[in-house]
């Protein structure tokens, strides 16, 4: 990608995650800018699409986490633009942030995933007969959160209502999901190439937000403490899983691997953190890619969804790109 360009990146945003959408912004933008990039923070709040026509940038980094931003809202919005943009687009962001969807993908492909089922608010108060003869302990999860926001392990009747309870205050359905136990592993692929699997070992009896964000709270094992087959197994699975939800650029599958050794997909995470405690980075590094590399190359899958007989709008090329359209226009 030239570099003669200007590169927005899109952090903050109105979600739950905001705040670690920063930092991640804040160390892409760093990056960009050490390898000679024009990157430009851009913080988002709701006007976005007043200010970036007046940043007339001409490229999107996408360091957004969370609802609006890792959704397919702010996809839309940027096809809508035609400003080309980092990870997947709006139809992959969208299946692979609703829980319930993306499980529903991984089914259809026989890919496995732990079972579940789901519920909503008008059903809370007949939580008991809905959950039935499912078992415990389960993990309950708002259908649309990142960064295990309002996630709990329930390990009774009596605990399962006031986890559903406060997992709807977050979204309007409830994933319930049996509870795996093993080692959690998550893979990193960027562009359809995997980086590596790194398994972790939380303090806690789940990778929650504290785990994931708190120094001291999680051990992490790189690569993987796998056998050689259960290995290749993960990697094969995880980029199954990414391709079945059509996603491109940087990705994150979270898997469990059981106790007994079966692997389960639990999420896609098409927008992963970019901070220094995050997990992609440490696996671009395990797979010989420095942080500013990683980034560099996730710039260059920016790319829009366009129809095979339209010219493609990428990487600053072509007369449509916001900078010629000022020069056409001056």
């Amino acid at each position: 990608m030239k570099k003669d360009i200007k590169v927005g990146v899109l952090m903050g945003g109105l979600s739950q995650e905001a705040a670690i959408s920063l930092q991640s912004g804040e160390a892409v933008v760093e990056a960009l800018r050490a390898r000679g990039y024009q990157a430009e923070p851009i913080i988002v709040d709701e006007r976005i699409d007043q200010v970036l026509r007046e940043s007339s940038v001409d490229v999107i980094f996408n360091a957004l986490h969370g609802r609006f931003g890792e959704d397919g809202c702010i996809q839309g919005l940027l096809e809508m633009m035609r400003i080309p943009y980092t990870g997947s687009g709006v139809l992959a962001s969208a299946l692979s942030m609703d829980k319930i969807k993306a499980k529903e993908i991984f089914r259809l492909h026989n890919l496995p995933t732990p079972p579940y089922y789901t519920f909503n608010s008008d059903e809370l108060r007949s939580i008991a007969e809905v959950h039935g003869s499912f078992g415990y302990p389960v993990v309950v999860k708002p259908a649309s959160e990142g960064s295990s926001i309002g996630v709990s392990l329930v390990e009774s009747a009596e605990e399962l209502e006031a986890a559903c309870d406060q997992a709807l205050e977050l979204d309007r359905q409830v994933l319930v999901e049996r509870h795996i136990a093993g080692q959690e592993v998550h893979v990193g692929i960027i562009n359809g190439q995997v980086l590596g699997a790194i398994g972790i070992v939380p303090h806690n009896a789940l990778f929650d937000y504290q785990a994931k964000y708190t120094p001291g709270y999680a051990h992490y094992h790189l690569p993987a403490k796998l056998s050689a087959e259960r290995y290749r197994g993960v990697l094969t699975q995880a980029l199954r899983a990414y391709h079945a939800l059509g996603c491109r650029g940087a990705a994150r599958v979270d898997m469990i691997v059981s106790e007994l050794g079966n692997e389960y997909i639990l999420e896609i995470n098409t927008a992963p953190g970019l901070t220094k405690r995050s997990l992609l980075p440490r696996l671009a590094e395990y797979a010989k890619l420095g942080f500013e590399e990683m980034v560099e190359r996730v710039l260059s899958t920016a790319t829009l969804d366009l129809p095979r007989k339209q010219p493609a709008i990428v990487q600053g090329t072509t007369p449509d790109t916001p900078s010629k359209r000022r020069a056409a226009e001056g």
